[in-house]
Formats: C-alpha cells, sequence, structure tokens
C-alpha cells in the first residue's frame, strides 16, 4: 500500500485515540479534583519522545498555529455563554485587573526572575510577560460547572477574556526590544492602543454583523448556523489581526454581543460551540504537552527555578496586582483572596512561551522549560482547590441550573420557526397562569417545560411559575410579539419601577 496512505490512516487513528483519551480524561479530573488541562497536558507528555515515544514533536511554529486557532475557538465559546447583565456591574474591575493587574504581575514576576533565572533585565521582563496573564482558557474549564459567586465568576471570566491581548502585546513588544535594539518604546506604546481600539472596534462592529446574518440568512440545513458563527469567530479574528488589532479583544467581544442577542438557532450555535472548543481544547494541550520534554522539564535546576517562581506569582505578584487593581472597588477582603488565588496560568503562557523559540532568543529554551512548570503548578495546586476555597470563604452562589441538557430541541430543516427557550422570572406577568389563560402569538406554542431540573409536559392547566425554563416552538415571524409577551412586567412590578 502506497506509504502516505498508510502515513495518513495512521494519523487518522491517532486522532481518534488522541480525542476519546481526552474525553475520558475529564471523567477523572472530575472525580480527583484536578483541572482537565492537566491531564491533557499529561496525555501529550506520556505520549511524546521522552516517555512512550510514541510521537516526536518539536515543531514550536505548529504548536503556536494549533494553539492560536484553539484560543480563538475557546474564547468565542467563553464569550457566548457570558452574561452581558451579570459583567456589565463588573467590567471596571475586571478591566482593571486586565491592564494594570497584568502589569504589575508581570513587574513583580520579572524582578524574580532577574534574580533567580540570571537573565538580563529584557529577558526577565519578557519573563514576566509571558505568565503575567489570567488564562481564558483555563478560567472558563475551571468555573464551568460551580457554583461561584456570580460576580466573582463574572469578573473571572471578563478579565480572563480580555487580559490576553495585554500579554501578547508585552511579549511581543519585548521581543521587538531584545531582537531590535533601536526599537522605539513610544511606538510600542502607540501600538498598544491602537490594537486594543481596533479590537474593541471591530469586535462591536463583527458582533453586530454576525447577529444581523444569523436572524437573515436562511440557509438549507439548520447544522450550517453553527458553522456560520464560527466562520464569524474566525473571520473576527483574521481581519482584525491582518489589521493590526487584537484579535483575540475582537473575537471575545464579538462572541459577547452574539451570545446576548436573540439569534436564530441559540442552543444549537451554543452546543456546537461548546463541543468545538472542547475539542479544540484537548488538542491544544496535548500538542503543548508533546512540545514539552520531560527530561528537560524535571531536572533539578528548571524544578527549584519554577518553584521559586511559582511561590512569587501565586503569593505575591497576583495578590498585590488584585488588592491595588481594585482599590476603592466593591470587594470585601474575602472576594480579594478569592481572586488572587483564581488567578489561574493555561494555553496563554505556553504559547506565549513559543514567541521567543521562534525569535531565537538566547535563553529561549529555559524560559519556555520554567514557563511550562509555572503553568503545570499554577493549574494543578490552584485550580484544584479553587471551589474549595470558594467553599470555605462562603463566595458560593446559588447552584447553577443547565436546562438545556435535559432538553434535547429538535433540527427544524428548512422550516420557517425555531424553538425558543425563555426563562420565566418573578415579575413576568404570565407567572401565576394557567397556559389556558395565556394568549400566545399565533403558530406558537409551549412544547415542554423544565421545573427544577425536571420535564413537565404541558397541558392547558399548567400554572406557569418563576424559575421554569419555557420551550416554546414559534414562527419566526412572531417572534418579536412573543418575545416582548415573555419579557412583560406584572402590573405590581410596574407599578413599583413607576414609582422609582
Amino acid at each position: 500500500m502506497n506509504e502516505s496512505v498508510l502515513s495518513t490512516d495512521s494519523f487518522i487513528l491517532l486522532l481518534a485515540f488522541l480525542f476519546i483519551v481526552g474525553v475520558i480524561t475529564t471523567r477523572f479530573s472530575t472525580r480527583l479534583g484536578v483541572p482537565s488541562l492537566i491531564l491533557f497536558i499529561m496525555v501529550g507528555m506520556v505520549m511524546g519522545s521522552d516517555v512512550l515515544g510514541i510521537i516526536y514533536f518539536d515543531n514550536a511554529a505548529m504548536a503556536q498555529m494549533i494553539g492560536v486557532i484553539a484560543l480563538v475557538i475557546i474564547l468565542f465559546e467563553g464569550g457566548l455563554q457570558t452574561n452581558w447583565k451579570d459583567v456589565r456591574p463588573v467590567i471596571v474591575p475586571s478591566l482593571s485587573l486586565a491592564t494594570l493587574g497584568v502589569l504589575i504581575t508581570s513587574g513583580i514576576v520579572a524582578v524574580a526572575a532577574k534574580m533567580i533565572l540570571g537573565v538580563d533585565w529584557l529577558e526577565a521582563i519578557l519573563f514576566g510577560a509571558i505568565v503575567g496573564s489570567t488564562d481564558a482558557a483555563a478560567v472558563f474549564a475551571v468555573l464551568k460547572g460551580h457554583n461561584i459567586s456570580s460576580k466573582l465568576g463574572s469578573t473571572l471570566e471578563a478579565e480572563s477574556g480580555s487580559n490576553d491581548p495585554m500579554a501578547v502585546f508585552l511579549t511581543v513588544a519585548m521581543i521587538e526590544l531584545i531582537t531590535l535594539p533601536d526599537a522605539s518604546i513610544l511606538k510600542l506604546i502607540g501600538d498598544f492602543f491602537l490594537q486594543m481600539g481596533l479590537g474593541l472596534i471591530l469586535g462591536i462592529l463583527f458582533g453586530r454583523v454576525a447577529v444581523k446574518a444569523l436572524n437573515s440568512i436562511n440557509l438549507d440545513s439548520s447544522g450550517l448556523y453553527p458553522v456560520f458563527a464560527t466562520a464569524f469567530a474566525l473571520l473576527t479574528y483574521g481581519v482584525t489581526a491582518f489589521l493590526n488589532g487584537s484579535g483575540l479583544l475582537a473575537v471575545y467581544i464579538a462572541a459577547i454581543i452574539i451570545g446576548n442577542a436573540e439569534i436564530a438557532y441559540r442552543q444549537s450555535i451554543f452546543r456546537f460551540s461548546e463541543g468545538f472548543a472542547w475539542m479544540m481544547q484537548i488538542l491544544m494541550f496535548v500538542i503543548l504537552g508533546l512540545l514539552v520534554f520531560p527530561s528537560e522539564l524535571f531536572n533539578p535546576a528548571i524544578l527549584i527555578k519554577g518553584i521559586l517562581l511559582s511561590l512569587i506569582l501565586m503569593v505575591i505578584a497576583r495578590p498585590a496586582a488584585v488588592f491595588i487593581s481594585t482599590i476603592k472597588m466593591d470587594y470585601s477582603i474575602k472576594d480579594r483572596i478569592f481572586l488572587s488565588w483564581a488567578g489561574l496560568k493555561g494555553a496563554v503562557p505556553i504559547i506565549l512561551a513559543t514567541f521567543p523559540l521562534l525569535a531565537g532568543i538566547e535563553d529561549s529554551h529555559q524560559i519556555f522549560n520554567v514557563v511550562f512548570f509555572v503553568v503545570l503548578t499554577s493549574a494543578l495546586i490552584q485550580g484544584a482547590t479553587i471551589p474549595m476555597l470558594a467553599n470555605k470563604l462562603g463566595l458560593n452562589g446559588p447552584k447553577k441550573t443547565t436546562p438545556m441538557q435535559s432538553l434535547e430541541l429538535i433540527s427544524l430543516g428548512k422550516a420557517d420557526a425555531e424553538m425558543i427557550e425563555y426563562e420565566m422570572e418573578s415579575d413576568n406577568a404570565i407567572v401565576g397562569k394557567t397556559l389556558m389563560e395565556i394568549s400566545l402569538p399565533e403558530g406558537s406554542l409551549v412544547n415542554a417545560i423544565i421545573r427544577n431540573g425536571k420535564l413537565i409536559a404541558p397541558t392547558g392547566t399548567t400554572v406557569i411559575m418563576a424559575g421554569d425554563f419555557l420551550y416554546i416552538l414559534s414562527a419566526r415571524k412572531n417572534k418579536p410579539l412573543l418575545k416582548k409577551l415573555l419579557k412583560e412586567k406584572s402590573a405590581y412590578k410596574q407599578n413599583a419601577l413607576d414609582l422609582k
């Protein structure tokens, strides 16, 4: 048989094996209380040339490319799941942590790296920049499914989703200063504001265009809508990066706009994005695990340096950044302690650590190995103890309800209709009424109700209660009328609002 065919078949078999092992490890991560990213990385390290020798991989450029694509998908899914109502009250502290906090963390770690790693000041600042940000992939993965206080969870999600651009900028800027001695600091500062500004503007623009397109286009299959949405995420990153803007910031902002808008086939898009994000997360961390060689990582010199820098990062740099960045903001001491401990490191620092490798910087291999060790310790120690710390500090929120997993939405194909999900709040006008008493728009039908995690088959005498999740099949042309009815407040609540 042709050798190329054998190679292709082997690659497909290996890819299937990696995904199956990756999915299975998530079950172990839940039982062991260890973040799944640690197990994904371990799978890559074990399959690498230093242990089982199944795969030899040292292509930093390919790892970087796969990592960036994966981050785009993960940030997009995280943005879709971000509730703007929860994020809006914490946007100022989140941005403060994402900018000032990253600078403070990077600065303190840089001083420590200068003394511990024995590198020059520019390389020390480069190291600090690489590990300065909170990783979105790690935070989204650890917080998902845990009932952390909404305020703190939203703060961490918004910070981790928006601070990657800051870390990327600082890393690239330091590499320019190292490799190009005549580089202008003033120009680099100007580039920062240009990147952030373009990321913000293009993120808003592409988010609104995506919402309009998803609601206007009539595709042949409902399965194409999630693909269309994902294509917009990649397009947003590509165009923004091409124009020298922050592509990651643009993707996250666009995803928040899409996720908080009324879009066609919403649940199909959400479920597809979640599954795709898991696939990319598994692939990314396994590849990053393959890229490191355990014989280099776990030698005594790297171990000692990594442990010292990890401790400084976890107990000095991150807490200092949090306490300074949130001065005079509405956070208690317990809140700040939790935010300090929850500053997880993950894929972004490892991906950024490939930049010095590709740039040919003198101490790049030492920087990469120490960064990798810092990420492992952060994810293993901090990631595994975040839920326990939240419980000890009394910072848990109400138990999260995930009704979408209890009801499989039907595919409507070319039908000009869709299934709409709506959560009833206590002040909704139709709460307390039976379905017979509610005048739904023509062509609309309540197909199912999820109440306290259980499926209820509705009848005319079924009373709508606060907290119910209604699943309503409706003609798309009547969707605005249906939404208006569902959002209508009770007369008592409206009078109270008028008095205010």
